[in-house]
C-alpha cells in the first residue's frame, strides 16, 4: 500500500485517528467476528448432526420476534431440499406450543401421517417433502431462542434414543455458545 505524506497529515487534521472512530470500528470489528464465530459454530454442528443422524436435512430455525422465525441455516442432502428462509406456519405455532418447548419438550415424530398433530402442521411438513421429524429447543438462559430440527423426508422414520441425544447435545452447544448467549 502506497502512503502519502499528505495522508498522515489529514487523518490528524480530520481526527481521523481519534479514540472514539477507533472505538467504533472495534465495536463493529467485533459484531463482525462474533457473527462469523456464531455462524461457524452454526454452521459445523448441523452438519456434524446430519451427518451422525443420517437425516435428509437439519436445520436451526431462529426466533427473532416472539414466536416469529425463519430457518437460518441448513444441511442437506441434496440442494434441492432446502428450506433456508422458510417460516413457520404462525397460526399453529402459539404461546402454548412455546411454553412446552422452553420447558424442554423433545418432540419426536416417525410419521407425520399417522401422528396426531393439527392439520396446518401436518400441511407445512407435507410443504417442506417431510415424513418424520425430530425437534429440540434450544434455550439461551430462560429465553427459547430456537429449534434445532431433523428431518427425514424419504419415508418414515422411528428416532431412536440416539437420535434424540445428539440433537439434544447439539441444541446445548449451540445454547452455550457465548456468541449465541449475547444475541
Amino acid at each position: 500500500m502506497t502512503t502519502y505524506e499528505g495522508d498522515q497529515q489529514f487523518r490528524q487534521d480530520s481526527g481521523w485517528q481519534n479514540s472514539s472512530t477507533d472505538q467504533g470500528m472495534r465495536k463493529v470489528a467485533d459484531r463482525l467476528t462474533q457473527a462469523m464465530a456464531r455462524d461457524e459454530l452454526v454452521q459445523a454442528t448441523v452438519h456434524n448432526l446430519r451427518a451422525k443422524l443420517q437425516s435428509d436435512r437439519v436445520v436451526l430455525y431462529y426466533f427473532y420476534a416472539q414466536w416469529e422465525g425463519q430457518v437460518t441455516f441448513e444441511a442437506l442432502g441434496t440442494h434441492a431440499m432446502s428450506i433456508v428462509g422458510s417460516k413457520g406456519p404462525d397460526q399453529c405455532f402459539n404461546g402454548d406450543y412455546a411454553a412446552l418447548y422452553e420447558a424442554g419438550r423433545v418432540r419426536a415424530i416417525p410419521d407425520i401421517e399417522l401422528e396426531p398433530i393439527q392439520e396446518c402442521h401436518r400441511n407445512f411438513l407435507r410443504q417442506l417433502m417431510v415424513r418424520a421429524n425430530l425437534v429440540v429447543p434450544v434455550i439461551n438462559g430462560q429465553r427459547l431462542w430456537g429449534l434445532l430440527i431433523a428431518h427425514h423426508c424419504r419415508s418414515a422414520r422411528p428416532w431412536s434414543l440416539s437420535d434424540i441425544d445428539n440433537l439434544r447435545q447439539g441444541a446445548e452447544t449451540l445454547a452455550k455458545a457465548p456468541s449465541i448467549l449475547q444475541s
